[in-house]
């Protein structure tokens, strides 16, 4: 049963409104290496084809079966966490014009991380979920801190919201936005690991550094890595459906990017969080495929790669599993 409570049902537009022509423009062919995206884009040499997984589930059972049935065999999951100073105003018009880090509620971060985890765990042998914040006063736009200073990851999406909730009061937000550290941090776990994983982004709205942000993602699209980024709050989103649609100098499409708040008011919907584990895991199955058609697995280099991390609260205590009862260094 969840811990969280459940959303209400409100009211909406569809999350995604794209436009065809804009793609049909930014259609590329490379003869020396092979694109192969999802169906549902605009595709150049796409010799193969996928089938998109349904548009209605009842369960996450349902959804995990559809996403098997389509070739979708299992994954790692790596999660990042934007605290960027933008948090305290963009929850504007989509969380009653609180911080959308506020802890008082039950706020978006809570959400996506709860419904990505649920959907995603069957899939995730050792169930181990590496967490990584960034954007707040210590890491700013260059690097990432991981959610215990020892590096190791949560156990389980339950201990990934367990443990937002005892770091967030403590730590300091501020900016700019920029996805490259992270992505380039996700890359370097899978050249140790040689697994496909699942990168998350949860984040406010657009990167302060778009050229930096949009090259990690295409050095991204030459690993086993499907990049799903969830917008929460007010936007904007023009560069993060860029993106998604663009970019063709990637090797595939990986790249996925969904409004939170648009789904979850979405018309006519029964279960607004499976809703919006669908629409996150839309693409995962062909970009799974196109990377076993690319052969990326085979491809990785696993040279162990080591980087001691940034960690923005100093503990006091030799155990880092407790909250400290002030912080040291804010």
């Amino acid at each position: 049963m969840s811990f969280l409570r459940k959303l209400s049902g409100k009211k909406n537009k569809d999350s995604k409104g794209k436009n065809k022509d804009s793609k049909e423009k930014n259609k590329h062919n490379d003869n020396n290496k092979t694109e192969i995206k999802s169906p549902s884009k605009t595709r150049t040499n796409h010799k193969t084809s996928f089938s998109k997984i349904e548009d209605n589930y009842k369960t996450y059972e349902d959804l995990q079966y559809d996403l098997r049935k389509k070739g979708f065999e299992a994954s790692q999951l790596i999660i990042g966490i934007d605290y960027t100073k933008s948090n305290t105003w963009n929850g504007e018009k989509t969380f009653n014009n609180k911080c959308l880090h506020d802890l008082t509620t039950i706020n978006p971060y809570q959400q996506a991380i709860e419904i990505i985890g649920r959907t995603l765990e069957p899939f995730d042998d050792d169930n181990k979920i590496p967490v990584y914040g960034f954007g707040d006063k210590t890491t700013t736009d260059k690097d990432v801190f991981p959610f215990f200073p020892d590096n190791r990851p949560c156990n389980g999406f339950k201990e990934v919201i367990e443990r937002y909730n005892q770091l967030t009061p403590y730590i300091q937000l501020n900016g700019p936005t920029n996805f490259a550290p992270l992505i380039y941090k996700t890359i370097e776990i899978v050249k140790a690991t040689g697994e496909y994983h699942i990168l998350v982004i949860i984040a406010d709205g657009e990167v302060s550094r778009p050229k930096e942000t949009e090259q990690a993602i295409i050095d991204a699209s030459n690993y086993p890595i499907s990049i799903i980024m969830v917008g929460v709050g007010d936007g904007p989103w023009d560069k993060m459906e860029e993106y998604d649609d663009e970019l063709p100098q990637r090797k595939f499409d990986n790249f996925q990017f969904v409004n939170f708040h648009e789904v979850m008011i979405k018309k006519k919907v029964e279960n607004h969080d499976i809703e919006f584990a669908k629409c996150a895991m839309m693409e995962i199955p062909e970009q799974y495929q196109a990377i076993k058609t690319l052969g990326l697995l085979e491809k990785i280099s696993t040279a162990n790669i080591q980087r001691s991390p940034i960690y923005p609260i100093i503990y006091p205590q030799t155990s880092f599993n407790s909250l400290p009862s002030a912080p040291l260094n804010y």
